[in-house]
């Protein structure tokens, strides 16, 4: 391990630029090995409220802005964050518990949200209606414009506890919105430390405010409170229905999660596809939406596939995630990590074949590989969320993307081969958000948009995309 070091801190809430303590206390651990790192405040139902009020007043500020002054914040928050880049990752590694050099990346990705989304706050604009398309319209002429909603409530997971905050900020920002956060219970440090950044960066009070407890007592307030105009969440199936079941009429995105599948062809090239499916299945032990979970291999490269990539992850390291030289390091809980566990061992109940992996210790589980999995057990047809991979052999190309497109999820999937065709048909044909031709799943660009279709979520990500949800389109037209 490095010569990095933990130290216990205080992370009050921020809520109308001041930092907010309440008599909950919450200590925040490592995932790995259970030590603290941190200690935070819970609040409750009237702490929501109190939230919401800060963020309506900053709702206005912002919004008084130009799309020059919220770009200029924006980049500002850019050259903090790699000004601080070390922090940050640490914070993220002790958080959340993946591996220092995995957080590294997410705050690198951070820095390229910013930049996505100051570009979408100077690009934002309307058009112009060519009335005079209708003969009742001679004479007029018309614009739209974009205006933002107001208060934006953010709800974000566990897993990238700052870059997906970020997806859901940046935007927000870049649209003249305020917001009020919740981050996920297990890993606010990070957005906590954000609020101050924001706060050097130069942007409003009350634009940002960050509330920090259990779902229950803030999620529930949050969400049913009809000042806040929009809910973008990114996390569970049940918590996303649940949310949609309580919005009404109020604008919302959902990122739900997947079971996502690669297609190997024949013709795939062997040597790329290896060690992408090794870190598109294993990278934060699977804790990741569009991880690899599913790999549907074309009998004729089964053998030679199998046998290479068992091997290539067979050489993760399984270690501390400050370990400089750690591939794999823990789940976010021991509870976690015995669901995982529990569904490789029914698996294997059932005749699944353990290739390799499928041990737990306390919040790790090794990198698993199963073969002969049937088609209705969890590890295959739910969404995992830990260093699980699945291995199908197919016959021809339908035949797999019938099976992609059989699972209740569809975020994205990807496709290897060199044949033009095939890969058409195949971006075509399955049902999901994003195809990525001759890569894994996992792949994700912060400026591409992003999200999926039926259990997958509702909406897109990208700031270029999102900031559309943010903003209410209105029509000016006058006759001349």
């Amino acid at each position: 391990m490095g010569s990095a070091t933990i130290e216990k801190k205080e992370f009050p809430m921020s809520i109308g630029g001041e930092w907010v303590r309440t008599n909950a206390k919450r200590t925040i651990h490592l995932p790995y090995d259970g030590t603290p790192v941190g200690e935070t405040y819970e609040g409750d139902a009237t702490t929501a409220e109190i939230a919401v009020d800060a963020a309506e007043a900053g709702a206005g500020a912002m919004a008084g802005l130009t799309q020059y002054e919220r770009a200029e914040i924006l980049e500002h928050m850019r050259r903090l964050l790699e000004r601080d880049a070390a922090e940050f990752s640490l914070l993220v590694s002790y958080e959340c518990g993946k591996p220092i050099r995995e957080a590294r990346m997410e705050v690198d990705r951070c820095q390229q949200t910013m930049i996505a989304s100051a570009d979408a706050a100077r690009n934002l604009r309307g058009e112009v209606i060519p009335m005079d398309a209708a003969p009742a319209s001679k004479g007029r002429w018309a614009m739209t414009v974009r205006e933002p909603l107001g208060v934006i409530g953010a709800i974000t997971p566990f897993n990238y506890p700052l870059n997906l905050a970020l997806h859901k900020i940046g935007p927000a920002f870049a649209a003249g919105n305020s917001v009020v956060h919740k981050p996920a219970g297990n890993t606010p440090l990070s957005a906590l430390r954000l609020a101050g950044l924001i706060q050097e960066a130069g942007a409003p009070v009350g634009a940002y405010n960050v509330i920090t407890g259990p779902g229950g007592k803030l999620g529930t307030p949050l969400i049913t409170d009809p000042r806040v105009a929009m809910i973008t969440f990114t996390g569970s199936v049940p918590v996303g229905e649940q949310i949609r079941a309580q919005i009404g009429l109020r604008r919302v995105t959902l990122e739900l999660g997947s079971n996502s599948a690669v297609i190997l062809e024949p013709d795939c090239d062997l040597d790329v596809m290896i060690p992408r499916c090794v870190t598109g299945g294993f990278t934060h032990s699977g804790q990741v939406c569009i991880s690899v979970q599913n790999i549907y291999v074309h009998e004729s490269i089964e053998k030679t596939f199998t046998e290479r990539f068992v091997a290539a992850t067979q050489k993760l390291k399984i270690g501390h995630p400050l370990d400089e030289t750690t591939d794999v390091s823990s789940l976010i809980s021991v509870g976690e990590a015995e669901r995982v566990e529990l569904w490789i061992n029914h698996a294997r109940s059932r005749g699944a074949q353990v290739i390799t992996g499928g041990k737990r210790q306390n919040a790790t589980i090794e990198p698993t590989i199963l073969a002969r999995v049937a088609p209705d057990l969890e590890v295959c047809c739910r969404e995992v969320f830990g260093p699980v991979v699945v291995l199908h052999s197919y016959r021809n190309l339908p035949e797999a993307i019938s099976a992609v497109n059989a699972s209740e999820y569809g975020l994205q999937a990807g496709i290897c081969t060199r044949h033009l065709g095939r890969a058409f048909e195949a971006a075509r044909q399955l049902h999901v958000g994003g195809v990525i031709v001759n890569d894994v799943p996992t792949f994700r660009a912060d400026h591409m948009p992003y999200g999926g279709v039926k259990k997958s979520g509702i909406g897109r990500e990208g700031p270029h995309f999102v900031v559309e949800e943010m903003t209410e389109l209105k029509l000016i037209c006058w006759r001349g």
